[in-house]
């Protein structure tokens, strides 16, 4: 699943394409696309039609277009293999395309959500007064936000009495970090994902935001990580962070820092990736 870089790829990519742009028509082909909106397809398209799009946003791995004449915005969820895309009008329909927006201007293109699985969608809703569709207003800021507040993140570790690796996915607690990243950072900061937020201090805390920031950024500068051909960029593209991994998906491999190989164990249905030696297990652990 997109994780907050690829998501913001995506999000400046519509940006730039969308943003500002009044809606002519839009048209469901499959209704499991806008089953988040209870009101069913007819309205959705009806509901849209004539508003213009304003700027996309995001939060952490959510992302809307507001409607810039009305309280109300188009929440994406891009599931496994949702994706926008911005097509040319004249290009050929995709196996698996959803929904399709066309817009009243001459820019000769239209926005496409394509989803293999059919686990994404659009969904219409009200926002609050910070401009959030109000199904996400409980998700917290992520590490990337210029207002997020490192030390009530800290303040509020200390608190969760659980392990680091489940603070970094709770979405609660900070948004926008999924297995990938987290594995990446935790290695960066040299810790175990089963360490007990407890025991971290100030400065670990800092340091491990410090490398999640990092991992993140440097991510977004390639794109993001694409491991098939499900996650791509509005144009179709695909991100190239798989390349530049450090722990994720290398078990067996040497670590880049020590040496050791790298072993992964079975998470919460998921798998962490780690070192043996540079990420010493706590002991109840071990």
């Amino acid at each position: 699943m997109p994780e907050l870089p690829e998501v913001e790829v995506v999000r400046r990519g519509l940006e730039r394409w969308v943003a500002h742009r009044t809606v002519a028509a839009a048209e469901v082909l499959h209704p499991r696309a806008v089953r988040r909106h209870v009101l069913g397809a007819d309205d959705f398209t009806h509901r849209l039609t004539g508003h213009r799009v304003g700027t996309p946003s995001r939060r952490g791995k959510y992302l809307w277009l507001p409607l810039e004449d009305t309280p109300q915005a188009v929440l994406a969820h891009l599931g496994m293999s949702g994706q926008l895309l911005v097509q040319p009008h004249t290009a050929p329909d995709e196996k698996h395309l959803r929904i399709r927006v066309r817009f009243a201007d001459e820019q000769g293109t239209e926005l496409r959500f394509v989803d293999q699985r059919t686990f994404g969608g659009l969904s219409l809703h009200d926002t609050t007064p910070d401009g959030l569709p109000d199904v996400i207003a409980h998700i917290a800021r992520d590490p990337l936000d210029p207002l997020f507040d490192d030390e009530a993140f800290h303040r509020a570790l200390r608190r969760k009495r659980t392990t680091i690796k489940r603070a970094l996915l709770d979405q609660s607690l900070i948004s926008g970090i999924g297995n990938i990243y987290a594995d990446e950072a935790l290695w960066r900061s040299r810790l175990h994902y089963e360490r007990p937020t407890a025991t971290l201090t100030r400065p670990r805390t800092a340091e491990l935001l410090g490398h999640v920031r990092e991992v993140m950024g440097a991510a977004l500068e390639v794109g993001g990580t694409s491991f098939d051909s499900l996650y791509v960029n509005v144009n179709g593209e695909s991100g190239y962070f798989d390349r530049s991994l450090d722990a994720y998906g290398r078990e067996g491999l040497p670590c880049r820092r020590c040496g050791t190989p790298m072993r992964r164990r079975p998470w919460m249905n998921r798998s962490s990736y780690f070192c043996p030696t540079c990420q010493r297990a706590p002991r109840a652990v071990s």
